[in-house]
């Protein structure tokens, strides 16, 4: 099994934020995925993908499933992160205060994107965009499901 999907994200329309891992919270549970591997998957796609709608101009989210596991990129074209270290700082956020006037820009986003993935990876640059590598690993749990 081998399947790809690809999204596309656009920057500002938080009535759309959520919409990809929508999708992809569907298509693991009809692959029969762990409950738990779903659960981490979507949580930091999620805020992932809020963080492209909420900081950059637009962006695309490419999704790989295969047996073992799934990969998800982000690229967005924005503004970047100036430094990642700090942004994986619980309670720190660049958001606008309409964003967070939304609800959204809290300062936890790559805190749980990190704490919900097997593998996170961040590169970013100034003026650019940035991209997010999330890789979680299917686990077998004793029913033989993946």
């Amino acid at each position: 099994m081998q399947m790809h999907f690809e999204y596309s994200v656009e920057g500002g329309n938080f009535s759309q934020a959520g919409l990809t891992s929508s999708q992809v919270k569907k298509t693991l549970k009809q692959l029969n995925v762990n409950g738990a591997v779903i659960k981490r998957t979507v949580v930091a796609l999620y805020e992932a993908e809020v963080n492209i709608v909420a900081h950059a101009y637009g962006g695309t989210i490419l999704v790989d499933i295969d047996e073992e596991k799934i990969v998800i990129e982000l690229r967005d074209e924005g503004p970047g992160i100036e430094d990642i270290g700090k942004t994986m700082e619980i309670g720190y956020s660049t958001a606008t205060p309409e964003v967070r006037e939304m609800g959204f820009g809290a300062g936890m986003g790559l805190s749980n994107m990190n704490n919900n993935s097997d593998l996170l990876e961040i590169t970013s640059e100034v003026g650019k965009g940035t991209c997010v590598k999330i890789i979680n690993h299917f686990k077998d749990d004793n029913n033989g499901n993946k």
